[in-house]
């Protein structure tokens, strides 16, 4: 049986069971939405990033968002392309000290707390930020409306 008798066999068989086109039209369209349900979960898993505290943080082996303070106690710098600096955390003035790849971002040294997100890495012991939030304190803050 050559290629082309194979092909004619199957569509053959294929339109016995699904002699009309809305059958296939659904089963197509449901296939569709099942796959997009399939894609949407999976990169809807992938992108969230809980906050955790940095305890939390250093026994975590996913990406996660730390929320903290700058630690005035460390001078920040960048060293071969990395801007490094320490987090405290508010409430139990624990520091991690964070690897961010890239720059040292715009408003860093006015900011009011300081989100990392990214991965503890043990061997280092060093949380590597692939993305860092700046939050600084309003420009309309203090001010008095009339």
């Amino acid at each position: 049986m050559n290629l082309k008798e194979k092909f004619s066999a199957y569509r053959n068989i294929f339109s016995e069971n699904f002699s009309d086109g809305d059958s296939m039209r659904k089963i197509f369209l449901a296939a569709l939405l099942i796959g997009f349900i399939v894609y949407a979960g999976i990169n809807l898993t992938e992108s969230v990033t809980p906050y955790v505290s940095i305890a939390e943080a250093t026994t975590s082996n996913k990406n996660v968002q730390v929320k903290g303070l700058l630690d005035k106690n460390f001078e920040p710098r960048q060293s071969n392309g990395e801007f490094i600096f320490n987090l405290r955390d508010e409430n139990s003035n624990e520091t991690l000290q964070v690897k961010y790849s890239g720059t040292k971002p715009d408003q860093f040294d006015d900011a009011y707390h300081i989100v990392a997100v990214g991965k503890y890495d043990a061997a280092d012991a060093t949380f590597h930020a692939k993305k860092l939030l700046i939050k600084c304190p309003s420009k309309y803050e203090g001010q008095v409306r009339d």
